[in-house]
């Protein structure tokens, strides 16, 4: 521990560390984070050198160990993280693994588009015990409507290819899809294609974005977004929830303890009265912090702006700033903002307003902001809670979940 920086009282947080800050392959149509190339001066090099590196792993080892943690867990992601390359992401393994205390454990894991994995990429997961996030949006038709590359060219040819080589290296895979116009209109065909390539985890994240009158993105809820209009890949709250509802009837048919659903066990917790495992659905948030490649931390990956920037790493250690006070009450303000509405709402201990990011809805009949997936939300909690119940009934009974499965409804 003496190459390790004193680390700051005990705060548990994690960061999403971007390497190639936003940087990418793909032009995903739906994709907040390519504009903030914007942020940064012309001809700026958008690589994490090895002194922002070395101080980054060593401080987060620091703060992770005071925090209580014996799994140092890190989180890769972009734009597009491969791009840095193979050697440098052996670096960082070494790296972590001559700062890494006694009997403590580092986990990673990167989010990927899959089109640069090579044989040795999936050797290398394979060997480090990466798990791999990789996105891909269902059956080719509809990903490649969505997530061309910088060329306009389809990217599912090679997303399949790459997840072909993970499950041969036998790598840990999970896939994320986003939900957007180009696929939210077929929900069990966008299940039944993504169960068939065998993962046990599914992510579905509902793509929001907005747009200024002079096509810019528009900017965090409430700070110079005046005139700002839903983008068109963007889906409403009820699609959200009838695509939310169609995959649960599919899932709970016959997948049911052999694929998990992020959103299903989310609420599954919830209902059981555990405490929030997504920041998105927790009372508070501030913990997620996002690192960009110059060593820059921000409060959070969606609100990479200048005024959530909390400071640089290479000026004050990572756990410092993330104890700052404003960095705290970034995290406070999720609760502090819920409108009127969401506080009377019978569905407040599942959901708690939502993402801030997405408080872009005007409240019916109130002068604050309500999330704009609300009326997904709630009528995918009306839906699906009688069956997400009586699986917690049978998990306090000693019994499997899946055993609901043979149950008629």
């Amino acid at each position: 521990m003496s190459s390790l920086r004193r680390p700051p009282p005990a705060h548990p947080f994690h960061v999403m560390a971007k390497p190639i800050g936003p940087r990418c392959n793909l032009a995903c149509d739906y994709c907040y984070y390519l504009e903030k190339e914007a942020m940064f001066p012309v001809g700026h090099r958008f690589r994490m050198d090895d002194a922002v590196l070395g101080r980054f792993v060593a401080d987060y080892i620091a703060s992770q160990s005071a925090a209580g943690l014996r799994e140092i867990s890190f989180a890769w992601q972009g734009g597009e993280p491969m791009l840095m390359g193979l050697e440098w992401f052996r670096r960082l393994v070494a790296l972590q693994t001559r700062l890494c205390p006694p009997g403590y454990r580092i986990s990673n894991l990167i989010q990927t588009n899959g089109t640069l994995i090579s044989e040795a990429w999936a050797s290398f997961f394979a060997e480090q015990d990466f798990l791999v996030g990789l996105s891909l949006d269902g059956p080719p038709d509809m990903h490649d409507a969505a997530r061309p590359d910088r060329r306009g060219r389809p990217s599912s040819s090679s997303v399949l290819r790459g997840l072909d080589r993970l499950q041969r290296a036998g790598v840990r895979v999970n896939l994320l899809t986003v939900v957007s116009q180009a696929n939210v209109a077929d929900p069990v065909a966008v299940y039944r294609y993504l169960a068939g390539l065998g993962p046990e985890f599914l992510q579905f994240i509902p793509a929001h974005e907005r747009l200024l009158p002079d096509g810019r993105r528009a900017g965090a809820p409430g700070r110079g977004d005046k005139g700002a209009v839903l983008a068109p890949f963007c889906i409403t709250g009820a699609e959200y929830g009838r695509f939310l509802c169609a995959i649960f009837d599919d899932w709970i048919a016959r997948d049911v303890g052999r694929i998990f659903v992020q959103h299903f066990d989310e609420m599954l917790g919830l209902l059981l009265g555990e405490p929030a495992g997504l920041c998105v659905f927790a009372e508070t948030c501030g913990t997620a912090l996002a690192l960009e490649q110059d060593g820059g931390l921000f409060a959070c990956d969606h609100y990479v702006y200048p005024e959530f920037r909390l400071g640089n790493i290479k000026a004050r250690p990572v756990g410092e700033l993330a104890a700052l006070p404003k960095a705290r009450s970034f995290g406070k303000d999720k609760q502090a903002g819920l409108c009127a509405t969401c506080r009377a709402c019978d569905w407040r201990f599942a959901c708690n307003g939502g993402c801030p990011k997405h408080r872009t809805a005007p409240e019916p009949g109130g002068p604050g902001r309500i999330n704009h997936f609300c009326d997904g939300y709630r009528m995918f909690l009306s839906h699906a809670a009688p069956s997400l119940r009586r699986m917690g009934a049978l998990i306090t009974s000693g019994r499997p979940a899946a055993a609901i499965m043979a149950e008629p409804r």
